[in-house]
């Protein structure tokens, strides 16, 4: 059953709305289209409440009721997701996010998009510490070597990732470079157990970035976070810290992505 947010409705809220929402939520991650019955059920919700709120529901196309009486998300919610695509631009948020939160400032922080077996860096914000590399937008490397690609790849199944990487494996970067694909597959296992990803000196030597992947509002990842730092601080308290505030920066991009854990 998936998670429904609780039908009382929160103080100071209008709880007509709140449970119009509920229902929309309930509908839309069922697998099966539920019943009239099947939703009171569910949300605990009056009868009397729930009719009328599907009524409503169907009459502005939110939802559409079949002759069997069960209901689907309308056509109207397409509008809006739409609507949200149109107004959300990952760099941009990115890019806002970094000044609202200064938490990780005295790191190079990153952000790049997969592409075959290869990421595009779309973003960058630069700290004042000499690393010895420049990232630069629109620069391509090798995803099995980077934070980013590794921290994308953790979120995808053995099969995606399979697919991606079916060709020619990358020539190395630096004698840290993961050499084969069962290596890479041993990173990721670690990399999904810890929660982020970290680079090694594998594009650099070094230099080690640790990576987060962001997801958008349909559970799909869509782009890795990475901060890099020079291998001489990365002691692995350092590490730790710095890769779970990582993840809290890329929890905060995937929810103005629309995420919703």
């Amino acid at each position: 059953m998936p998670k429904i947010l609780s039908s009382e409705p929160a103080t100071g809220s209008a709880p007509a709305l709140r449970r119009a929402v509920h229902i929309l939520d309930l509908v839309s991650q069922l697998t099966t289209p539920p019943t009239f019955t099947e939703i009171v059920d569910t949300l605990g919700l009056p009868k009397s409440s729930v009719h009328g709120l599907c009524a409503t529901l169907v009459e502005l196309g939110l939802l559409i009721r079949s002759e069997a009486g069960t209901y689907r998300l309308g056509p109207h919610t397409m509008s809006w997701a739409n609507g949200f695509l149109r107004q959300t631009d990952l760099v941009a948020e990115f890019q806002q996010l970094l000044n609202e939160r200064q938490e990780l400032s005295q790191f190079t922080v990153t952000l790049t998009v997969l592409e075959g077996m290869q990421v595009i860096y779309l973003a960058c914000a630069n700290s004042n510490r000499a690393l010895g590399f420049t990232f630069r937008i629109g620069m391509r490397l090798p995803a099995p070597f980077t934070a980013t690609g590794k921290a994308i790849l953790s979120a995808l199944s053995d099969q995606e990732i399979s697919q991606r990487l079916s060709g020619q494996w990358p020539a190395p970067l630096t004698p840290h470079s993961v050499a084969t694909y069962n290596e890479l597959m041993t990173e990721l296992a670690e990399a999904r157990q810890r929660g982020f990803s970290v680079d090694n000196g594998q594009i650099r030597d070094g230099m080690l970035c640790i990576g987060a992947p962001v997801y958008d509002f349909s559970g799909n990842v869509v782009a890795g976070l990475a901060v890099s730092m020079l291998e001489l601080e990365a002691t692995a308290e350092a590490i730790d810290q710095t890769g779970h505030r990582l993840v809290e920066l890329s929890k905060k991009l995937s929810a103005r992505m629309g995420n919703r854990p």
